[in-house]
């Protein structure tokens, strides 16, 4: 755990559960969210082969994913950590004209 949080600038080891608590409640929330979304066009696993469904998933997901991140790095106050790890995810996925100024 210390080269974790070398290598992410983290000085204790409160803030290192915090950014794990966040990294947990943000991936669940996002999966769900998005399959609340595609239950709502009406697309599931019933109607749907099992490979377009998961591909839609993940497109819903992988964007969403870093603005959540914000959002609840925000208000677990952990936001001088997610904040340049979400732009630095957008900027991966071709999403960096967002934080242009």
């Amino acid at each position: 755990m210390g080269n974790l949080k070398k290598r992410w600038g983290i000085t204790s080891n409160y803030q290192l559960v915090i950014i794990f608590v966040v990294f947990a409640i943000n991936g669940s929330l996002s999966a769900r969210i998005s399959g609340f979304a595609m239950n709502y066009f009406g697309i599931n696993n019933e109607n749907t082969h099992w490979i377009p469904y998961y591909i839609i998933l993940i497109l819903l997901v992988l964007p969403l994913y870093p603005f959540l991140l914000m959002l609840f790095g925000y208000l677990f106050g952990q936001s001088k950590f997610f904040f340049p790890f979400s732009k630095k995810m957008l900027k991966s996925m071709g999403l960096g004209f967002i934080f242009r100024s």
